[in-house]
């Protein structure tokens, strides 16, 4: 164990079967914290094992999945609950989250429903699920992952951009709320990290209009779900024990730059 800042802590990962999720999972459990991997497939979309398989594996940690759609509430609970057997949650991540573009005039009421059920409110009943726990067990800390789109608004984008942006807001409020009972609640907000919603779901990286994304980038290249999940593991430790209702902007200068 390189480096021991969850030891004996328990996190809750939603949408960790892949992407930023599980790199934010092997993060925490390299970093000794015990693992629910909650996500609606098990099978990672890059391929290898699963991530509860791999990060057990890898770090001798505790691990388990839970098939859970987050949009779903009794999935939700059933994900904070699986933490018990390895003495509680600690650390929650809202990171489940689905990302399309779609002009506006095009959006449909499922569309819009869709987008805000698992960003929005999978955040907002994960983080409320969480915090009964943690208000009885003393405390813990709340990751809700972002977006760049919750910053600014982008042409395509209007629906998603609206769900990021909620999520945003969602955590100043709650950490203002929860703060004072020893929850604290930060967002992070990544850029163009390289998983496969950038590549396959919307095509950014490697696409005929990566070079244009990339001008815009003053690092010059798109972000690593590993830096996301560094980022993750900072909110998640003691490192930032005064750190509350804060955003972490990850994404190589884009956002203040452009």
């Amino acid at each position: 164990m390189a480096d021991p800042l969850l030891d004996g802590r328990t996190a809750v990962i939603t949408g960790a079967a892949s992407g930023n999720g599980r790199a934010i999972a092997d993060r925490f459990a390299a970093a000794g914290a015990d693992v629910v991997v909650a996500d609606v497939q098990r099978e990672p979309r890059e391929g290898g094992a699963p991530t509860d398989e791999a990060v057990s594996e890898d770090h001798g940690v505790d691990a388990t999945y839970v098939d859970c759609d987050v949009s779903d509430l009794d999935d939700l609970e059933a994900a904070v609950d699986a933490a018990d057997a390895f003495g509680g949650v600690d650390v929650m991540v809202n990171n489940a989250g689905i990302f399309r573009r779609q002009a506006f005039t095009e959006v449909t009421e499922d569309d819009f429903d869709q987008l805000f059920s698992v960003n929005v409110k999978g955040v907002y009943f994960g983080a409320q699920y969480a915090a009964r726990a943690m208000l009885e067990d003393g405390g813990g800390t709340i990751v809700n992952l972002s977006s760049v789109a919750g910053l600014e608004g982008s042409a395509g984008f209007v629906t998603y951009c609206a769900t990021k942006g909620a999520v945003r807001l969602m955590t100043y409020a709650l950490a203002s709320e929860l703060g004072p009972e020893g929850v604290r609640v930060n967002a992070i907000h990544p850029g163009l990290i390289e998983t496969q919603m950038t590549t396959d779901d919307v095509p950014i990286v490697g696409s005929e209009h990566s070079e244009h994304f990339l001008e815009t980038i003053p690092s010059r290249r798109f972000g690593q779900p590993e830096e996301v999940a560094d980022a993750a593991l900072y909110l998640a430790s003691d490192r930032s024990s005064y750190v509350n209702g804060e955003s972490l902007v990850v994404d190589g200068g884009m956002t203040n730059t452009g």
